[in-house]
């Protein structure tokens, strides 16, 4: 008997080392694509059809799989979330399996490259010159394997617009496997300079996609400053013009530290004036992960210190008609402007409060705190009743 790794070799990645399966328990309804059976008793191994993955859930029927000789692996204590509809990479040689959807989580975005044409001093996934083009194919994959009622899809990175037509050919997939999900997508903007290339995105013709795009200055030297690259203010500029004259919808990005927080007033009106055409604008809080971590004490800035030209902004924009939005900042730190606009916006996964939150009546609705961040708020949470 041939294994599931043989049978399904047109879906390896990398050197045939691994696949992409979709879990499913026994007596479900049969599932387009791979299936990797959630097995918790050697019973469950007669719901078998075909050559499938066996997840085993306890070490009896890890025993009793492996003699039907199809690919097995012993899900460990780390592993016990994975539930129905999550989909998986198996690998071959070593046993593992790593997450890559899943399904209850609100977000689950796709990391498409470590690579970056920026180098940003606050940047939560440090850039890596590396070859990760086995990313796309592992993307490319999952999507086929999305349920059809997925809400959203997010693609980041690095920088996703290095993966040229890779990039494109994700666009394509997501509009014909899951058509109803939106699909938001990270990037600097810069290569969006290019016309052409953004013409290229524009024919995709995914009808519900935006990418968020950072813009954290007023000015070329502070902007290029936050981002480590000469001449990046212009290129995104000139790129966030070009998404505009093809039609692809936009949102402007910036995080709030001490290199962006002072000019917040003057960033707005440069807004209101030259980029009206955005959908939305979103200021977000620092996360204390990779350059963001090791630039900590350098870029944190007390929320009461900013409050008052954050609002000052706020109001600029929303005076001049434009949407805008605060991310992963708590309510009891924010003025009326900024509260008003605030959305639960910090992944499942990396989100926490603190014990003084639960007695806010506004908790349900505030985004918490980034789990690396939350003991600088400490002496700052005040709850709200």
């Amino acid at each position: 008997m041939v294994t599931l790794f043989d049978t399904l070799a047109h879906h390896s990645l990398g050197n045939g080392d691994s696949i992409i399966a979709k879990a499913f328990r026994p007596g479900s309804p049969p599932r387009q694509g791979d299936r990797a059976l959630l097995a918790a008793t050697p019973a469950d191994l007669s719901q078998v059809a075909g050559h499938l993955a066996i997840l085993a859930l306890n070490q009896d029927t890890f025993e009793a799989a492996k003699q039907s000789r199809i690919a097995t692996v012993l899900i460990s204590e780390k592993l016990s979330h994975v539930e129905e509809g999550d989909i998986l990479r198996i690998f071959r040689n070593t046993g593992s399996t790593r997450i890559l959807i899943k399904k209850k989580h609100r977000q689950n975005p796709f990391l498409l490259t470590e690579r970056c044409n920026n180098y940003c001093v606050m940047c939560s996934q440090p850039p890596r010159d590396i070859d990760d083009s086995y990313l796309v194919e592992e993307a490319l994959r999952t999507i086929s394997l999305l349920d059809q009622d997925t809400p959203e899809i997010g693609f980041t990175g690095g920088e996703p617009t290095l993966l040229g037509d890779g990039l494109i050919q994700l666009f394509n997939r997501a509009k014909n496997m899951v058509p109803n999900a939106s699909v938001h997508c990270l990037s600097n903007g810069r290569l969006f300079k290019d016309a052409e290339f953004t013409r290229k995105v524009a024919e995709a013709g995914h009808p519900d996609l935006m990418f968020g795009v950072p813009l954290y200055a007023d000015n070329a030297a502070d902007h290029d400053y936050v981002v480590q690259a000469e001449g990046a203010f212009n290129e995104t500029v000139k790129g966030l013009l070009n998404l505009r004259r093809f039609g692809i919808r936009i949102e402007i990005r910036c995080v709030l530290h001490s290199a962006t927080v002072d000019r917040l007033p003057e960033l707005a009106r440069y807004i209101a004036k030259n980029l009206i055409f955005v959908d939305h604008i979103a200021f977000m809080g620092l996360e204390a992960m990779g350059f963001g971590k090791s630039n900590f004490t350098t870029l944190w800035v007390d929320p009461n210190k900013y409050a008052a030209k954050l609002e000052e902004a706020i109001s600029i924009l929303r005076n001049a008609g434009c949407m805008t939005k605060v991310y992963n900042l708590p309510l009891c730190v924010l003025g009326t402007e900024s509260r008003a606009c605030a959305v639960r916006s910090i992944s499942d996964w990396k989100n926490e409060y603190l014990p003084a939150c639960d007695t806010c009546s506004a908790k349900s609705s505030c985004c918490g705190f980034f789990a690396s961040t939350k003991h600088h708020y400490e002496t700052l949470v005040r709850p709200i009743n």
